[in-house]
């Protein structure tokens, strides 16, 4: 194991290898001695392609800011000819890509070495990741009793124990912010469009889906987000063309903001006492930083959102169920419980209900982006509560709506990350907080739609402010 390899990040590692201290071979042992050490606790690294992995470095790796750095992918989305994925499912395991995805694509030109898959949950459905495909959930490295969150959970994991620096996720609903906030790591959303979608999805669950990073710092996020961003060919749509580049963006700090601070969820329910200590806590810094904050909450009509939501999620889960099943019947050793009720549900839909949804999505960007013309930041807590026990979001359960809406559902615990796949506004959760029972507590930032460099800018800026480096999750490298 290369000293220090657990604490640095992928910025850091890229340096040793430029400069010759270590070889792309070495660090590449350092992550599978890692895996072997870490995973069996974890459950977070799978698929592990180690023959592909040194094949790369022995046929010359692209000459990317990251050169030589192990990196692991998400085993959902980013699909990859030389790595196979379970997505989650036992109805989708090991399958194959006859091709590269634009996403995978341009990661492996920023000179990483991937050598496997991360864990999330069948489907992407869920702030936790209990997969049955992996024979077991995934823990958190802060607490094993604890989930690491959902859908990038896996990633969330890794880079959080160290195995890696930064590993790829996606985000569709709060899948990269809510295993950011629930493991003391940066996760990023950037605005709709920002990073590309083909050529296997022309839009991901009607454009509320994006891939993203897990990072231990914005600067790697910012690198990872200047190499990859761009529409693919062909794709339906593209982002407002960034102003300069993230990396640039985080050279120096932005101009003072308005900061409207929300210490409930966006329909005025209370949060965990934690999580509210934490937003105020952030507000106080900002402030101290020279920002303008004040009290607000958006009026725009979330629960109609998050039906809206839940009702497209659960089109697209019937959709990839049905053109895998091939017109034989869907059968229980087929996929997990949340999954058939998402099918049911879907069933109930039609086409014309399915329409009314994406515009109450669409209504609900505008009624978002209504609020901010006052306003330059949303600040909140990223979630509700502090992490989650592992089987509170079991999927064993067939009751997808209220598994997602009800009373003590994925929203009541998850009430600010979707709300921005929704909206396509860029959005953060950065981790300023530690409960006094050492779990990670993530802060959330969104900012108007295209604002993408303004955000990350400010995240920096708090990251100067307020380092994180130093917090090590109990079980890492």
């Amino acid at each position: 194991m290369i000293e220090g390899f657990g604490a640095m990040d992928a910025t850091a590692m890229a340096a040793l290898v430029a400069r010759g201290e270590v070889s792309p071979g070495e660090l590449l042992d350092s992550a599978l001695e890692a895996v072997g050490r870490l995973n069996p606790a974890l459950n977070a690294v799978v698929l592990v392609q180690e023959a592909v992995a040194r094949r790369m470095i022995a046929d010359g790796l692209p000459r990317g800011p990251f050169r030589g750095v192990p990196f692991l992918l998400k085993d959902l989305g980013c699909e990859a000819v030389d790595f196979p994925s379970h997505n989650g499912s036992r109805l989708w395991a090991n399958t194959r890509y006859p091709r590269d995805s634009a996403i995978y694509a341009r990661i492996r030109a920023t000179g990483v070495v991937p050598f496997g898959r991360t864990t999330a949950p069948e489907g992407g459905i869920g702030p936790a990741t209990e997969a049955a495909v992996y024979g077991g959930p995934t823990r958190n490295p802060w607490d094993l009793a604890r989930t690491p969150g959902g859908s990038s959970g896996g990633a969330g994991a890794a880079v959080a124990a160290g195995i890696v620096p930064a590993a790829h996720g996606s985000d569709g609903g709060g899948s990269v912010r809510i295993p950011a906030s629930s493991c003391g790591l940066f996760g990023f959303k950037p605005t709709r469009a920002r990073l590309p979608d083909g050529p296997y999805a022309g839009e991901g669950w009607a454009g509320m889906a994006i891939d993203g990073f897990l990072t231990r710092s914005v600067r790697d996020t910012a690198t990872f987000l200047d190499a990859c961003a761009g529409a693919d060919p062909g794709a339906p749509y593209w982002a407002p063309p960034l102003l300069r580049s993230h990396a640039d963006a985080i050279s120096r700090p932005p101009r003072r903001l308005r900061v409207a601070l929300c210490d409930t969820t966006l329909t005025g329910t209370p949060i965990d006492p934690d999580c509210r200590a934490a937003v105020h806590a952030a507000g106080r810094l900002l402030e101290d930083l020279g920002h303008h904050v004040g009290p607000a909450r958006p009026q725009a009509d979330t629960e109609t959102m998050m039906r809206a939501w839940t009702d497209i999620v659960a089109c697209g889960a019937a959709l990839s169920v049905q053109k895998s099943l091939a017109g034989r019947p869907l059968t229980a050793d087929d996929v997990e419980g949340v999954t058939r009720g998402a099918v049911a549900h879907a069933a109930t839909i039609s086409g014309a209900r399915y329409l009314e949804a994406v515009g109450q999505v669409h209504a609900y960007g505008r009624q978002m982006a209504a609020f901010f013309e006052p306003w330059d930041i949303l600040l909140t807590a990223t979630l509700a509560e502090p992490p989650a026990a592992i089987g509170r979001f079991a999927h064993d359960t067939e009751d997808y709506v209220g598994f997602r809406i009800g009373p003590q559902g994925v929203f009541a615990y998850s009430p600010f990350c979707a709300a921005f796949n929704a909206s396509g506004q860029p959005a953060a959760s950065l981790p300023l907080h530690l409960t006094a029972g050492g779990l990670p507590v993530g802060i959330h930032l969104a900012a108007p739609f295209g604002a993408d460099e303004e955000l990350i800018a400010l995240c920096a800026e708090l990251e100067a402010a307020a380092p994180w480096a130093h917090r090590r999750a109990p079980l890492h490298v």
